[in-house]
């Protein structure tokens, strides 16, 4: 299957690994992946925030690029929310056909276990927009149990947001550090040494105040492990 990437404006500006995890995975998984260098931001951020016109025109650029393409596949269900439910609006016209990568492997590939070795204890964080935007339910848990040697830890509270929430976190800054200190507080209670999720915006957030508390736990994208397989593609995923 020819596949095209969207990366997201965050993973290509500051988490790029997360994108080449992505690579990995399908490659291996026997598809074709082809990259749009023409992509820019979906226009999630400008939307959420109320500045409709720009976001307008940048789901126009994303239509432009993507139109195309039969199949997409993004590493951020924050933004394939925003294409699937903000685009239609804007343009008033359909959106292309954008999946979230733990969809696309578990409902168009139909794939659970992608021949991923990840020997490690992981928490999983479902973020808002995927438990609530794209309704990606268990599907990721899925995949994380089919990991060979991975060891799935039990989050309390899991479905509580973790304080982030884009501009949400600049401007109410309390109560982001609050219900992040919430969230890191039951991830370090799991003893997990790796906690994961869909979307690199929140796992900045979480993985940033574990760092700051020194608290031994990394923030690792579900692609990156579902990407590595032995020594050398594990330490990609840290």
């Amino acid at each position: 299957m020819r596949v095209a990437l969207f990366v997201s404006c965050v993973n290509d500006a500051l988490y790029p690994r997360t994108g080449r995890a992505v690579v990995r995975l399908l490659e291996r998984l026997g598809h074709e992946v082809v990259f749009e260098p023409g992509q820019t931001c979906c226009g999630q951020v400008h939307w959420s925030t109320g500045y409709h016109r720009e976001a307008a025109g940048l789901a126009a650029r994303f239509a432009e690029v993507f139109g195309g393409h039969e199949t997409i596949v993004t590493p951020s269900a924050s933004c394939a929310a925003a294409v699937r439910t903000a685009h239609p609006r804007l343009t008033g016209g359909g959106a292309p056909p954008v999946y979230e990568l733990t969809e696309f492997l578990v409902d168009v590939l139909g794939v659970t276990d992608v021949g991923a070795r990840y020997p490690h204890r992981v928490a999983y964080q479902p973020t808002c927009h995927s438990l609530r935007a794209c309704a990606l339910g268990d599907r990721p848990l899925r995949l994380l149990r089919a990991v060979r040697d991975l060891e799935l830890a039990d989050l309390p509270d899991a479905g509580e947001c973790c304080g982030f929430g884009g501009a949400f976190a600049l401007k109410n800054a309390d109560t982001a550090v609050a219900l992040g200190a919430d969230k890191v507080r039951h991830v370090r209670g799991t003893g997990a040494e790796v906690v994961c999720a869909v979307d690199d915006s929140c796992l900045a957030h979480i993985g940033g105040m574990l760092s700051r508390l020194r608290a031994g736990v990394r923030a690792v994208h579900l692609a990156q492990i579902l990407a590595a397989t032995g020594p050398g593609e594990e330490a990609e995923a840290r």
